[in-house]
């Protein structure tokens, strides 16, 4: 049916499905959000952890505690979800972070990878 051919009932409904597309072209496009993942190793200390997670994210000493625990029993944790600039930033920040001094063999900060979110 063409426009023209529309009844005068038609039109306030055709107008608002007007509306409803622009809104929806006129939306803001949302980044792809990736997770910055802390892998387990046996060179760093809890205390280690928590003081980077602290200093690096702001992440209270509750939160750092309980992240290094995830990542001490499960191998890795998901530190950050955020936009895939923002979460190379900080899996750079991790990577030069520097070694644990607690621990003599320690040569260097843990590993970081970033990988986009599962689904998105």
């Amino acid at each position: 049916m063409s426009e023209s051919s529309q009844s005068p009932v038609d039109a306030p409904v055709v107008e608002t499905v007007r509306r409803r597309q622009q809104r929806q072209e006129n939306k803001p496009k949302r980044q792809p959000r990736y997770q910055v993942i802390l892998w387990n190793d046996d060179d760093h200390t809890y205390q280690y952890v928590i003081v980077m997670l602290k200093e690096l994210f702001g992440y209270p000493e509750e939160k750092g505690y309980l992240l290094a625990r995830e990542v001490d029993t499960t191998g890795r944790v998901v530190v950050l979800t955020t936009t895939r600039e923002h979460a190379e930033l900080k899996r750079d920040q991790i990577h030069a972070y520097g070694k644990d001094a607690q621990i003599a063999r320690c040569k260097g900060s843990m590993s970081a990878t970033i990988e986009p979110v599962p689904g998105e």
